[in-house]
């Protein structure tokens, strides 16, 4: 599979300007091959927009902006993870992520299930227990959502449950480079899967985010790595180096799982 990220500044509040950004970048995808195209989080409406613009913008999953990605991957032959505001049918909001296949079907919807600090909880409700493993194009593949990462156990997760590539949407800022750098390398490689890990650049508000993204081989290695400006990163992934890494670093098979439940 061909995969490709994009990395560029939010448009806070224009959610047109932000599917035109969209189609912009899918076709630029397809036309390098990609088959899969992963914008960062909250990519629709921007993340540090505030309790009463979250509320504004908030749609059903399957709403109009739903509608709208959904036609682009259509047109496009190409899939598309993009991050947005969801009003769940309880009127609850959530951080969420959504994967649209390239027959313009949607194949997951994951909400973030660790909210970070205060910017987080004052716009969201947390998701529940739900890590959804998809297939796409014959690969295996599960979402988490930006400080979600930050816990092993999220990962983990995922790749005992089989997926093979972990797709990240993320607005990670300064001065956390360090999750850029090191953190998201880790995951990969002691899960032996590839990670995608789409960031923001430029501010927004007080927030400067750090860019940084990244696609990571599963033995950690950056297949590609962005810097602080916009860019589309491209990379290939191969079924045989999940294979080979699983089998030089067998921690999914080795692991006792039974130590690390929780007691009373």
């Amino acid at each position: 599979m061909r995969i490709a990220l994009f990395q560029g500044a939010p448009n806070p509040l224009d959610v047109p300007g932000n599917l035109q950004r969209l189609q912009h970048q899918a076709q630029l995808a397809a036309e390098r091959g990609a088959q899969l195209l992963v914008c960062p989080e909250m990519f629709l409406t921007g993340y540090n927009i505030g309790v009463a613009q979250v509320e504004r913008l908030a749609e059903a999953e399957d709403g109009p902006a739903a509608i709208a990605v959904a036609e682009i991957a259509q047109a496009l032959r190409i899939a598309i993870v993009y991050g947005y505001p969801e009003r769940a049918d309880d009127g609850s909001i959530y951080n969420s992520v959504q994967l649209i296949d390239g027959h313009g079907r949607s194949l997951c919807n994951y909400r973030k299930t660790h909210l970070f600090g205060e910017l987080d909880r004052s716009m969201f409700n947390a998701g529940a227990d739900h890590f959804p493993v998809v297939q796409l194009d014959g690969w295996k593949l599960g979402l988490l959502i930006c400080y979600d990462i930050e816990f092993p156990e999220n990962a983990r997760r995922l790749a005992l449950d089989g997926a093979e590539l972990i797709l990240v949407p993320t607005a990670n800022m300064t001065p956390y480079d360090f999750i850029c750098q090191v953190t998201v390398r880790a995951r990969a490689q002691e899960n032996q899967c590839y990670l995608v890990y789409a960031n923001y650049c430029g501010a927004e508000g007080e927030i400067e985010y750090c860019g940084q993204s990244s696609i990571i081989g599963p033995d950690g290695s950056l297949l590609a790595m962005a810097g602080r400006d916009e860019c589309q990163l491209l990379a290939e992934l191969e079924h045989e180096r999940v294979a080979q890494g699983r089998k030089a670093y067998p921690y999914l098979t080795d692991v006792r799982q039974e130590l690390h439940q929780r007691r009373g």
